[in-house]
């Protein structure tokens, strides 16, 4: 230890300018003074999440060809595709560098507790509860917490949904996988960026009205088979790409056993759009069929 009143020798030592010092070295040796080193992306807004997400947070093997895994893969944010009450849906590029390999895929993203509102929960939470008691009180009274809970409580339900009904065969997009609160999916669309349109936003009639009720039927009949409800089923929420019906919006989903009001549910998402088809064309007839026949299927009769 110094003691006071005495120099040490390193006082006399002479003092350095460690700046100028480099500045000289750089001058010399001909090394370019860029500043500090970045740790992101070579381009793009960040590296890929595909890390981030356990096993268990991806989509169902085998993943799909088209899927990136690469680590050193980047993320560009390209714009917005949906803004709702309770999510904004971004369109996202991942791309490996140095390769021509890129896909574009949507990230739906739940807000946080101060800028969402969700209008569905009451009635579809019922029901769906979490390991921890006390999460489960914060998502009852609706704290700061609880409401952080339930974003996250909707993004894996509408994730665990996407990933049972892509196993059962159903035409949803491929849920690459989760992070948090954003679900990263397969873009439904075309190449340059342009999304598949609603069924709202088309006039189908004939051959083609019949296709797209076939597949409605088709989809709502596994569904119920495997005992759930979508919850909230209408035109805006099926997409139409070259033909094909692909069902969205996913996280309200209910088993319609444990669910008081599964039957009503099961129904409603029939008449909903059936409403659609039958302002359309088709017969009344078919929408009380599919509406019998989903809640047979169910094993909610008899």
């Amino acid at each position: 230890m110094r003691r006071h009143g005495r120099k040490s020798r390193l006082d006399d030592a002479p003092q350095y300018d460690l700046d100028a010092a480099f500045a000289e070295f750089a001058d010399r040796f001909g090394v370019a003074d860029d500043g500090p080193v970045s740790d992101g992306p070579p381009f793009g807004d960040r590296w890929t999440t595909w890390d981030q997400s356990q096993p268990l947070q991806r989509g169902p093997k085998p993943y799909p060809d088209w899927v990136i895994t690469d680590l050193g893969a980047v993320d560009t944010e390209l714009g917005i595709l949906k803004t709702g009450k309770e999510a904004d849906v971004f369109l996202i590029e991942r791309a490996v560098p140095d390769t021509d390999r890129a896909v574009l895929l949507a990230a739906k993203r739940y807000r946080d507790s101060k800028h969402r509102m969700f209008h569905r929960d009451a009635g579809y939470l019922e029901g769906r509860k979490v390991r921890e008691s006390r999460v489960n009180r914060a998502i009852a009274k609706r704290t700061s917490f609880g409401m952080e809970a339930i974003a996250g409580t909707w993004a894996a339900a509408e994730f665990d949904a996407l990933c049972r009904m892509w196993r059962d065969g159903m035409a949803v997009p491929y849920p690459v996988q989760i992070v948090g609160t954003e679900l990263l999916m397969e873009f439904i669309g075309e190449p340059d960026g342009a999304a598949a349109p609603r069924l709202a936003q088309l006039r189908p009639a004939g051959d083609e009205l019949r296709d797209l009720w076939q597949q409605l039927r088709d989809g709502l009949l596994v569904l119920a088979r495997d005992g759930y409800a979508h919850g909230d089923l209408s035109a805006y929420n099926l997409l139409v790409h070259d033909g094909r019906l692909v069902f969205i919006d996913v996280p309200q989903i209910v088993e319609v056993i444990g669910h008081p009001r599964g039957q009503e549910l099961l129904t409603r998402d029939v008449r909903n759009v059936g409403n659609w088809f039958t302002a359309r064309g088709l017969p009344a007839a078919a929408v009380e069929a599919l509406a019998a026949d989903v809640v047979a299927d169910a094993g909610l009769v008899g």
